[in-house]
């Protein structure tokens, strides 16, 4: 059997990573895949820049439209990143009825309906396990591998920026600002670290994963998203002494009353797995109804850590390359045809626990002004402690975890108790799940 031509959008970290495993592992993967699988062309914005990779063999051009358009080429794998003419190259792949391959977590966060779409009309496939957590299996985990399940529920780690900066100032005392700083210069944060920080990387990434498991359209514009800009070293400390520890969590849950699609810090108790992900690492908990909770954890980035999920993409296309489309697994799980209309929850809906610190006055009567306003909203108090004041400060840090609650009651209730003439500044709020 003749083998497979692949074509290479990207020579970048990510390209350069699958054209090494491509080749050194070829003989291996052929006989995985049935076939031989050789990267003919690749494209690069410049073909005279020194590169991870050896491409010796491979014909390079500047213009990617030539691969999308070769007649040779049977799989497209594009490498190169971002939402903007990626989108294009991709459609026209497509439209020229090649399979495409692709790492790129906004393609198909933002534009993944109308991509599947036209893959299901031209009855090619569209492969993106390399989108979510770098060289973790997700995708297939959640699609294949649980799908005699009910997924009721999934947590995960997703940015390895963001994860990087909270282990930082939590192992080392450090501030936000300094971590980030240090992020940069090692490169696992880019000049604006907008996306990894604000939770929009992790947000791409979450709509893709809740699709997955509940079988609804992706919805990138639904997901809250909060980063960990307002996260201070006091937060973290205090987090450890009550037996917690800061993440920043991408979260997707089916209740009775639709889906809740939320980024944002967390509080996770010590004891979880999931709190002891460290660095730059990923991890994904998937709770089933069958297998109950089950932990994924490994590379969320790196140049042959992603190429891993990449060319397992590329061999699960070759396999296919012969059957019938309607028998191929559905590019989200569930049958195109079969992608629920379920609502997905305003913020104002979620149910959680919260993690508060404010700062009062040092008098009687205060705490139970604070109490009162959270039972008169049906907040009930898990913990309270109060803090020693810190140098120079003239009012007392007060902690209150409180129990599940309705976070348009914890809003109102804010707002009330940061209007006490005894509070003084913000009460700085982050959300706290037990993962159980």
């Amino acid at each position: 059997m003749k083998p497979v031509k692949v074509g290479v959008l990207g020579l970048g970290t990510v390209g350069g990573g699958t054209v090494n495993v491509l080749k050194r592992n070829a003989a291996e993967i052929a006989r995985r895949a049935g076939r031989e699988i050789i990267i003919t062309r690749a494209s690069a914005k410049d073909l005279n820049k020194q590169r991870i990779c050896d491409t010796q063999g491979i014909a390079l051009t500047t213009d990617p439209f030539e691969i999308i358009n070769d007649p040779e080429i049977e799989i497209v794998l594009e490498l190169i990143g971002g939402a903007g003419p990626v989108k294009d190259m991709a459609l026209k792949a497509i439209e020229n009825g090649k399979h495409v391959v692709t790492a790129n977590k906004s393609l198909i966060a933002l534009h993944g309906n109308e991509i599947f779409a036209k893959a299901s009309e031209k009855g090619v496939i569209v492969a993106f396990e390399a989108a979510v957590a770098g060289g973790i299996p997700i995708i297939k985990a959640i699609r294949e591998g649980l799908s005699g399940n009910q997924i009721e529920w999934l947590a995960g780690i997703i940015n390895g920026t963001g994860n990087f900066i909270l282990t930082e100032m939590r192992d080392k005392g450090r501030d936000f600002s300094d971590v980030l700083a240090e992020a940069q210069a090692l490169g696992y944060a880019e000049a604006d670290p907008t996306f990894d920080v604000e939770g929009i990387d992790a947000g791409h990434k979450l709509t893709i994963l809740a699709s997955i498991a509940f079988g609804i359209p992706l919805q990138f514009d639904k997901v809250f998203t909060e980063g960990i800009t307002k996260i201070t070293r006091t937060d973290v400390e205090y987090a450890e002494q009550l037996g917690y520890r800061i993440k920043h969590l991408g979260i997707a849950r089916k209740t009775s009353e639709g889906i809740e699609l939320r980024v944002h810090p967390t509080l996770i108790p010590e004891r979880r797995l999931i709190a002891n992900v460290n660095g730059v690492m990923n991890a994904v908990l998937v709770k089933g109804d069958a297998v109950g909770p089950t932990l994924y954890y490994g590379a969320g980035a790196g140049a042959e850590p992603t190429a891993s999920s990449v060319v397992a993409d590329v061999i699960d296309v070759v396999r296919a390359l012969t059957s019938d489309p309607e028998n191929r697994v559905p590019h989200l799980a569930f049958q195109a045809d079969a992608l629920a209309d379920i609502p997905v929850l305003p913020a104002d809906m979620f149910r959680t626990a919260y993690y508060l610190r404010l700062h009062a006055e040092d008098k009687p009567g205060v705490l139970a002004e604070v109490t009162r306003i959270l039972a008169e909203h049906q907040i009930s108090i898990e913990a309270i402690s109060q803090k020693v004041p810190q140098d120079n400060e003239t009012s007392v840090p007060i902690i209150i975890l409180t129990q599940v609650t309705l976070e348009k009651e914890m809003n109102a209730a804010i707002a009330e108790i940061e209007a006490l003439q005894t509070v003084t500044g913000k009460v700085n709020r982050i959300r706290l799940e037990t993962l159980g």
